[in-house]
């Protein structure tokens, strides 16, 4: 088990099947409760709640997952004008009040039963990209951050989905050269500029990647900025195409730092 994987984790508390398995336990005695508030439905989310997440099952420019209103083409404005590092993205909803909550629940509470939902989610939203991809990557956590939380979000969302997809999953293959600082309330050009050159590819971990198609999974997507990073990592190594799948993106991406 490596250390974006929960090695951490899995020395200082318990991991997510035990924590899994007692939440499990305690349903019996309580009826379960949506993150919202009323009955849960699967995924710890109400009907109300169910109904307002904005899933992107329409026409999406497939460079990076904006939404289209109507079919206008394959790739949008900015896409066409500069394309990004990764190839192509897809995202399983909008960012938005009600989906922001039960991410921040896996990110920041040790949720990390909703992993698995998230999961599915990409499951369908990415099918063309999973249908081309060789292996599972996830966009790897400063190291401070998963010392203190004990796990990461994106590993926690990959793992399940290269079991149900059978694809690879290569936990190790992407790191952090350097602590960065977190991307929020930071403009798209300081987005860029601080993860500029943060990621890259173990020596070891090269030929899980060279000549492969990779897909990259993370929680959310901003600006782009952390997924350029990570995209030219894993070029720079060798991947032949990368591409992104995110549970969430936010619906105006302004500031794109590409």
């Amino acid at each position: 088990m490596s250390a974006e994987d929960g090695l951490f984790r899995s020395v200082l508390k318990p991991g997510p099947r035990v924590r899994g398995l007692m939440r499990g336990a305690l349903d019996l005695v309580f009826s379960p409760q949506a993150i919202d508030g009323g009955a849960a439905l699967a995924g710890g989310l109400s009907a109300a709640a169910w109904s307002r997440i904005q899933f992107l099952d329409g026409p999406v420019c497939d460079g990076c997952g904006a939404p289209f209103e109507f079919e206008v083409g394959s790739r949008c404005a900015p896409c066409l004008a500069k394309p990004r590092a990764f190839d192509a993205a897809r995202a399983a909803c909008l960012y938005d009040e009600t989906s922001r909550e039960p991410i921040l629940k896996l990110k920041h509470a040790e949720r990390t039963d909703l992993a698995p939902l998230f999961a599915r989610w990409l499951s369908r939203a990415a099918r063309p990209p999973i249908d081309e991809a060789a292996a599972i990557v996830p966009v790897p956590l400063n190291p401070s951050r998963l010392l203190s939380r004990g796990y990461n979000p994106a590993a926690e969302i990959a793992r399940p989905l290269a079991r149900m997809t059978e694809l690879a999953y290569l936990p190790d293959a992407l790191i952090r050269r350097r602590v960065t600082e977190t991307q929020g309330g930071k403009s798209g050009v300081g987005r860029k500029r601080n993860v500029a050159g943060a990621f890259e590819v173990p020596h070891s971990c090269a030929h899980q990647v060279r000549g492969r198609h990779i897909l990259l999974i993370d929680d959310v997507m901003t600006t782009g900025s952390t997924a350029e990073g990570c995209a030219r990592a894993l070029k720079a190594a060798g991947a032949m195409r990368v591409d992104v799948a995110v549970v969430a993106r936010v619906k105006e991406m302004s500031g794109l730092a590409i």
